[in-house]
Formats: C-alpha cells, sequence, structure tokens
C-alpha cells in the first residue's frame, strides 16, 4: 500500500469512509486515526500499532455536540472543562453510550473524547459522520511522532494516508481526566496541569462569601450552606489550624510578633493585645495570615470542584480585605446589635468584657459591610429565626441549589 501524503483534509475523506487508518496532527503528537464506531477499522489501529487490547482508545471529535452521542449522559462539569479547554489538549472520560464499540472501551465502560486544537483536523472532523479513534501515531513503546516524516518513518506503506500539518507544537499527549467518578481523576497527566482544571471547575461553582465582624452570627449562615450539601470554610478555623501545621506561618508571626510568642509557645490573647491596639500592627497581621489562609482556601474549593462539588461557603471576617471575595459569587455581609455581639463572644470563648469590646472595636463597621456586601443580613432575633433568613438568602443566590450533574 502506498501511503498518500496531503495537506488537504478533504483528500483523507473518502479514505477514512472506506475504513482505512489515516494519521492526523494535534496540537500534542500525530495520532493514528480511522472510524471510532467500527469495530474493524478499530481493530486495525490495534493491529499496526501493536496496542495491547487492554488499553482504551479516546475518540476525536469536533466540538461538545458529540458528547450527547457517545456517552450515556453529559455531566455539566464536563460543559464547563470544554468551554474553557476545548478545542484543547484535554480528553474527557465518562460513561460509553452503547453505540460506542466494546473495542474501544477494551471491554470498560467509559471512552475518552478529545477535541483537538489543530485546524486542518477540526475541518477533517466536520466532513466526516463519526468520531476518529486516535492514539498516537507511533509503534506501541516508541516515541510519539510530532511530524509527518516521524510518522511515514513508523509506518509508510502500512496506512492509507498522513495529512501533513507541519510540526506539533507541544509534543506532549494530552491530560485524561476521567469524570464518571467522584473524586474526578487524572488518569493521564499530560499538556494541561490539575490546578489549570481545578481552577476552571471552581469557576462554575456557587462560592457563597459570609463575612461581617466577631459575634455576629457568620457561623448560622455557614451551617446554611452545609445543610444545602455544599463545603463550608471556616477561615478562622483554617487559621488556628495553620498555627499547628505550618511552620512558615509560625516563623513569620513569630518574628514579627516575638510577645506573642513567649517561650516559643503561642499566646492568642497575648498578639490581640497587641493588635486590636494597634491598627498597623493588625495590618501586619493581616498581611501574613491572609496570604496563608487565601492559599488553603484556594486548595480547599480546588479539591472540592475536583470531588464534583458545586456549592461552597466561605466565612472570614476579613472576606474583603484578604481578596478572598473576588473568588465569591455572592458576599453575604452579616450584621449584629454591638451588646449581643459582646455577649456572644464572652459566652463562646470565656474571655473579659473589656476584650471582647476590643476585638470589635478593631473590626470595620456595619457601613463597610453595606457598602462591599452583595446582601446585608441582619441578626437581630432568635438562632432559629436567623437561620431561616440565611436560607431564603441561599436561595437567592443559587436558586438551583448550587447542584450539577
Amino acid at each position: 500500500m502506498e501511503t498518500l501524503r496531503t495537506k488537504d483534509p478533504a483528500a483523507c475523506v473518502p479514505l477514512l469512509l472506506a475504513g482505512e487508518l489515516v494519521a492526523v496532527p494535534t496540537e500534542t503528537v500525530y495520532g493514528l486515526c480511522g472510524n471510532g464506531l467500527d469495530a474493524a477499522v478499530v481493530e486495525k489501529i490495534y493491529a499496526v500499532k501493536g496496542r495491547p487490547a487492554v488499553k482504551p482508545l479516546a475518540l476525536m471529535v469536533p466540538g461538545t455536540a458529540a458528547m450527547a452521542r457517545l456517552w450515556t449522559d453529559v455531566p455539566d462539569a464536563a460543559l464547563t472543562l470544554a468551554a474553557r479547554f476545548w478545542p484543547g489538549p484535554l480528553t474527557l472520560v465518562h460513561t460509553a453510550a452503547p453505540e460506542v464499540p466494546e473495542i474501544v472501551r477494551a471491554g470498560g465502560k467509559t471512552v475518552g473524547l478529545r477535541c483537538p486544537d489543530q485546524r486542518d483536523v477540526l475541518a477533517l472532523l466536520g466532513k466526516l459522520p463519526f468520531p476518529l479513534a486516535g492514539p498516537s501515531a507511533n509503534p506501541s513503546g516508541a516515541e510519539s511522532p510530532r511530524d509527518a516524516e516521524a510518522v511515514l518513518g513508523y509506518f509508510s506503506g502500512k496506512i492509507a494516508g498522513v495529512l501533513d500539518g507541519g510540526r506539533c507544537a507541544l509534543g506532549r499527549e494530552s491530560t485524561l481526566l476521567d469524570l464518571s467518578q467522584r473524586p474526578f481523576r487524572i488518569l493521564r497527566q499530560g499538556a494541561l496541569g490539575e490546578e489549570e482544571i481545578a481552577d476552571a471547575l471552581v469557576s462554575a461553582m456557587t462560592v457563597v462569601g459570609i463575612t461581617g465582624g466577631s459575634g455576629s452570627g457568620k457561623t448560622t449562615a455557614l451551617q446554611a450552606v452545609k445543610d444545602r450539601g455544599g463545603l463550608a470554610i471556616d477561615c478562622d478555623a483554617v487559621y488556628h489550624r495553620l498555627l499547628e501545621e505550618d511552620g512558615d506561618m509560625r516563623a513569620e508571626l513569630r518574628a514579627a510578633f516575638p510577645a506573642a510568642f513567649p517561650e516559643e509557645r503561642f499566646v492568642r490573647k497575648a498578639l490581640g493585645e497587641i493588635v486590636f491596639h494597634d491598627a498597623a500592627a493588625l495590618r501586619r497581621l493581616n498581611a501574613i495570615t491572609h496570604r496563608y489562609v487565601g492559599r488553603e482556601v484556594r486548595r480547599a474549593l480546588r479539591a472540592w470542584a475536583m470531588a464534583g462539588g458545586t456549592l461552597a461557603g466561605i466565612d472570614a471576617i476579613a472576606l474583603i480585605e484578604s481578596g478572598i471575595s473576588r473568588r465569591c459569587t455572592a458576599v453575604l455581609g452579616i450584621t449584629a446589635p454591638a451588646e449581643a455581639r459582646v455577649a456572644r463572644l464572652m459566652a463562646r470563648e470565656g474571655i473579659s468584657e473589656a476584650y471582647a469590646r476590643s476585638r470589635i472595636a478593631a473590626q470595620p463597621t456595619d457601613a463597610f459591610y453595606r457598602a462591599h456586601c452583595t446582601e446585608i443580613l441582619e441578626n437581630t432575633g432568635s438562632r432559629e429565626a436567623f437561620a431561616r433568613t440565611c436560607a431564603v438568602a441561599l436561595d437567592r443566590c443559587c436558586p438551583s441549589g448550587g447542584k450539577r450533574k
């Protein structure tokens, strides 16, 4: 068999329609392609490549419309990721529709879909009534080819054609992400990093910021998020965990506030006595803690997104000042009468009235929250009544309940 080398995608169409194999370029490497819905053609791909039958194949598609045909259902996460990364080096795996041959799935239940960022291949896919099965165009175990010359060196006379699209830019295979299970799992690390994927999923989440002064009732609002099945992030709890676990943060705090670490032991009240009476000291404290807590919040949101989570709440006094609010879909400001706040702090933390008042005095006023929050919730009644207020507010923030497929 003479292998056709062409730069014209249309010249490859009759070859593929006839059940032949054609190598095509992508932005990563060249793929060895054929009709992905014809078991006999797919068997030829395995034979020519020497690919083990236990390794499934991904299918190249021209866009998201193919998902409904080739999967049993289309997860919202897939649409989010495709909107961000397709065409591009990301293969998404989900439960295969009955139309996908067993040989493509290697006997499993899932199939990967890939939309390559290569103009000629997208044009070719648009002219075909089927997706292309397309592993890298090299014998199994050999180096993946980045140009047509390398493909011909492997398969000249063994395949019908090569679509010569020049040299592939990335030279690294696509990242393979399984969406059929929770948490989502990267099956193969490729050209796209996990943090980029997680951040794209986070951008589609409903993230409710909850802020207000100490003793205002933020915990009740955060519980309302948790009651809906959302992730609840208490930044004060994160801060205290980091004090125990993060040596770098402790070292920075000790250097900035040595009086708060008598005999190397951190004393929270000693730090409070310093910063609640000195605005400059409070700014220094926040500059340190916001950086570390913000990093942990980002980690938690990414992990939740990769677990399929779609709703999160973040409780932080300094939500706005730290910049965390920029990640939020909505920001709820919680206010309460000063005397009620003082009483709650004294009862909850066993501190004196003077210390409770000094903490409140060092925090922003209600006017600050009214100016910077999406909505203000006034906590002036019982805990039960305020819980109902929070639930109604969440209905406005995320009427779908924050739930996705």
